[in-house]
């Protein structure tokens, strides 16, 4: 399921906004958590699983973690490796395995696919792993907060990464007012229409100049396909960035910005600190 599909705009969203703000504010997070769950499921449900598997981990390793990072530095160090090796194990598996079992001569996995979202939520995983081994962040004791975190279907399939300590106050403590909301839906609605009135529309001139300049290379085609090819990358991710703030607003969650103009950057370190933030 992704945002401009007509699925998610006339029945699931509509549905989890509606129950959402209905809920008591102690079911919110399950609210989220259970719909985030749906939202992942929808195209591979065979992964969910997957998912649960590796907040469960994350989870229970946190505790060890917390109580032995003052008294015994070396085991939290132990637990927090640990906690990382099993999420990280996962998403090597999957997008690594084909290619060095194919290298290596070994059998390999027909239909092994990479899950969608998995490097998005095992690095939000890592992030609250490494923070709380640093001590920067409180041991969040509560499985459905925890796991809304890391799930939170706004962010889940293609970022912006969140780290636990710039949402951690609003997984128990947000509200969500008239502003906000329609401050959600603007850059919602913005984000929607540049992805498929300019992003989608983009992408059918790359594919029309691609095509031409493969019956009949130019210079001038060339140029095309790249230029095409450049701006439809650059809106559709954006685009989805944008729509993917403009949800968390709606619930109560400030995302931070994913893109800043990086077209303007004057140089390739500029341009690498300007694109997916």
């Amino acid at each position: 399921m992704v945002f401009s599909s007509l699925i998610f705009l006339f029945a699931f969203l509509p549905l989890t906004l509606c129950v959402y703000a209905v809920a008591p504010p102690s079911w919110k997070n399950a609210v989220l958590f259970g719909m985030s769950l749906v939202f992942y499921g929808w195209g591979e449900p065979v992964y969910i699983l997957l998912m649960l598997a590796s907040v469960a981990s994350a989870f229970l390793f946190a505790f060890p973690i917390d109580r032995n990072r003052s008294a015994r530095p070396k085991r939290a160090r132990l637990f927090a490796v640990l906690s990382a090796a099993c999420n990280l194990s996962a998403l090597f598996f999957f997008k690594y395995y084909n290619f060095v079992a194919g290298t290596a001569g070994i059998p390999v996995i027909a239909g092994l696919a990479l899950p969608i979202g998995i490097s998005f939520y095992t690095f939000q995983i890592l992030s609250y792993t490494i923070d709380l081994y640093r001590g920067e962040i409180a041991l969040q004791r509560n499985f459905l907060a925890f796991g809304t975190y890391v799930t939170l279907f706004p962010q889940l399939v293609a970022g912006p990464i969140v780290k636990y300590s710039e949402i951690d106050r609003e997984l128990t403590e947000r509200r969500v007012t008239t502003s906000d909301f329609s401050r959600g839906v603007l850059r919602f609605v913005c984000g929607l229409a540049k992805k498929v009135l300019i992003g989608d529309a983009l992408a059918s001139g790359y594919e029309y100049f691609k095509a031409s300049v493969q019956l009949t290379p130019t210079t001038v085609g060339a140029w095309l396909v790249a230029i095409f090819y450049s701006l439809h990358l650059y809106f559709d991710f954006s685009g989805y960035s944008d729509m993917a703030i403009g949800l968390g607003r709606m619930f109560g969650f400030a995302f931070p910005e994913n893109f800043n103009y990086p077209y303007l950057s004057k140089s390739i370190t500029e341009f690498w600190r300007r694109w997916h933030m």
